[in-house]
């Protein structure tokens, strides 16, 4: 990780929706990270905050849509980075 990162930045939040609920069964979790981070900074950064070991991590950048500000306005929302993260057996991590 890079020295002006912190783990802290590269995470933003945890995504907490139907289908993520569904897949932390199979100890699967997603998080909405920083457009520039990489898996390898994701992995370390989730690992030092939840103290858990992460055997997989994926990602994909989410297209922001085509919004209508005003009467004849458009506009766009920003493009964002997901991950999906696999934990190793016997870890999980309590989103509440």
């Amino acid at each position: 990780m890079s020295a002006n990162k912190s783990i802290y930045s590269v995470i933003k939040a945890p995504l907490v929706t139907e289908k993520s609920a569904k897949d932390s069964v199979y100890r699967k979790y997603t998080f909405s990270v920083d457009r520039g981070a990489n898996k390898i900074e994701i992995k370390r950064s989730i690992e030092k905050i939840y103290k858990v070991k992460v055997d997989k991590v994926s990602t994909l950048t989410v297209k922001g849509k085509m919004k209508r500000i005003r009467a004849n306005q458009r506009g766009k929302t920003t493009d964002w980075k997901k991950a999906v993260l696999t934990l190793k057996a016997g870890f999980e991590i309590k989103l509440t």
